[in-house]
């Protein structure tokens, strides 16, 4: 089948479900527009602003698009072809994600703009709760592990295109300096906005520009970040995690906000030229279909590993948390939740779309590398269309360095919302208590990365040692988020299906891939010569913590659906609304 007519369909399905099942959950919901919405409610100018859905949906969809709908596709297409892949992407979205993510901000906006841990102590008990903020800062912790590790596999990055061909420059060392570059004009974009405060337009037209500015900047500049160290790869690993550190803890004025801003334009960019070459490109698919329900190794069974590889663009949980924590403070009216949550959540499958013909184009025999660069080597190809195949070697540059501003979004974001967990757990309101929580979630990650084995030739990168308990972990937060939306729409007496079905469905997979990780994990501990793998030994003793905590909560679910079982007059607590 060709790429354009693949795409084709894709869009099809993806605009026919808008239209028609996501009309069909609205209704389930029954969306009000004269009802206040918290954002007209609470309007503050700063956390409750009431927000177009033309501006909020580009904003919430940044937000939630980041690196994790490329690496799962790449990673998941390489272990079992690229069919398994697109059904997956395409069914789930519609069915899972999609209303996964409506649900998520219906629930929120009708809960004053609560988080999906606080619809879940209303609903359920504050024993849920604190099983849902334990289980979600876990998850953070291999959020921060997985896109660490890839990311800094993209400083070091080979373009095997290119091979033999003399250039004037590193690669990875480009894609180094460009994303560092970025990072800094987010930070001069947001000291200008403090200090002048000049219009958008303006920012807009210096800022923008100097983005990909940068791109050609690293490729004279690429020298500049080699590290001269044993071990490369470990030492760019730690200094990303020194990054998340001071990130988290800047206001986000100062860097995440302009950051996103800026990182929305290379997001939109890169939707642009991936679907310029898809449409108009010569590249042929290359990867076979499928590769079988079995094809060997720890995590090579098609069920229940396919799912959980391919960790957004199908289904997030982590979506939950940003629908809960910024989106639902700027819905102005309960109508827009559809273009918002269900429509960005469709679109983010075009993304994952894209990063899997990235890999689809690529010989299938080719050596195994991080998704990064496989994702920058394909959005590099795609790029020539217009730019033209002289300038191959800078477009994949653009390709990685776009990736790694998907995944710098991503790890802050990870730690300021892992450091706000830490504090709202022990109730640590001072500056101290920021900085404790901080280094709980950064000294984490730091010490998987440090014991983990280095990435040697011929070897699996490192990341996918911990990419699938990631996955896994996403997958089930949704799960999670899913049943308590069930358990309030319950009390409510409302129709529960269309959201019971999908979570019973995402825990059957999510339960049974962290059993066979937690087996895996503890029997792989320890290798033929006695010496412990402390990454393997790490991962089953989370597998396991992950499901006595899912347990806590479906437990307590449960015993909240006996209650409106045996009083119906049951209904949610008057500060909850219908």
């Amino acid at each position: 089948m060709s790429l354009p007519l693949l795409a084709s369909i894709f869009l099809s399905v993806l605009a026919a479900a808008y239209l028609l099942y996501g009309r069909f959950v609205a209704s389930q919901y029954a969306l009000d527009d004269r009802a206040t919405t918290p954002a007209v409610a609470r309007a503050d100018g700063v956390d409750y602003v009431p927000t177009s859905p033309v501006y909020l949906m580009p904003q919430h969809f940044s937000a939630i698009a980041a690196a994790g709908p490329i690496v799962g596709p790449i990673v998941a297409c390489e272990q079992f072809g690229w069919l398994p892949c697109l059904l997956w992407i395409l069914g789930g979205v519609v069915f899972i994600g999609a209303v996964h993510d409506f649900s998520a901000l219906v629930a929120s906006v009708r809960h004053r703009a609560s988080s999906v841990a606080e619809i879940i102590r209303e609903n359920l008990s504050r024993r849920a709760w604190v099983s849902v903020m334990l289980f979600i800062w876990l998850a953070l912790v291999y959020v921060i592990v997985a896109f660490t590790d890839v990311t800094a596999g993209t400083f070091l990055g080979r373009i095997e295109e290119l091979d033999g061909v003399a250039v004037g420059f590193d690669a990875g060392g480009a894609v180094a300096f460009a994303s560092a570059a970025y990072l800094l004009l987010s930070v001069a974009m947001g000291l200008v906005q403090r200090r002048w405060n000049p219009p958008l337009t303006l920012l807009t037209a210096l800022f923008v520009p100097a983005t990909l500015g940068v791109v050609w900047v690293g490729t004279q500049c690429s020298d500049l970040l080699a590290l001269g160290v044993a071990n490369p790869h470990k030492a760019w690993s730690v200094i990303l995690l020194g990054y998340c550190l001071v990130a988290s803890l800047l206001p986000v004025s100062l860097l995440l906000q302009p950051r996103g801003y800026l990182g929305g334009f290379v997001l939109y960019l890169v939707l642009a030229v991936g679907t310029i070459g898809i449409f108009f490109g010569d590249a042929a698919v290359r990867q076979p279909a499928f590769k079988g329900f079995e094809v060997g190794g720890a995590t090579g069974l098609l069920f229940p590993f396919l799912f959980v590889t391919i960790a957004c663009g199908a289904c997030s949980g982590f979506h939950g948390l940003v629908c809960g924590g910024t989106t639902s403070k700027q819905i102005a009216k309960e109508s827009d939740c559809r273009p918002v949550g269900y429509g960005a959540m469709l679109l983010e499958a075009f993304v994952a779309l894209i990063a899997l013909v990235t890999i689809m184009i690529a010989a299938p025999d080719g050596p195994k590398t991080p998704a990064g660069a496989t994702y920058g080597r394909g959005i590099g190809r795609f790029a020539t269309v217009v730019l033209g195949k002289d300038h191959l070697l800078f477009a994949t540059v653009f390709g990685s360095m776009a990736f790694s501003t998907f995944v710098f979004d991503t790890l802050d974001v990870a730690t300021r919302l892992g450091r706000y967990i830490v504090q709202e757990l022990f109730d640590w309101r001072t500056r101290a208590g920021a900085i404790v929580g901080t280094l709980a979630t950064v000294g984490a990650p730091l010490l998987f990365i440090v014991t983990a084995d280095a990435p040697l030739p011929g070897r699996p990168p490192t990341y996918l040692a911990f990419w699938t308990l990631f996955g896994t972990s996403n997958q089930l937060l949704a799960a999670l988020t899913l049943l308590g939306v069930t358990v309030w729409r319950k009390r409510l007496g409302k129709p529960v299906w269309f959201t019971s079905v999908p979570t019973l469905f995402v825990l059957a997979i999510t339960v049974a891939a962290l059993v066979l990780q937690a087996w895996t994990g503890f029997t792989a501990a320890r290798g033929p010569d006695g010496a412990w793998n402390p990454a393997q030994l790490a991962n089953g003793a989370v597998a396991v913590a992950l499901l006595g905590l899912a347990a806590s909560v479906v437990a307590e679910a449960v015993a909240a659906m006996r209650r409106v079982r045996s009083d119906p007059r049951a209904t949610p607590r008057p500060s909850s609304v219908g």
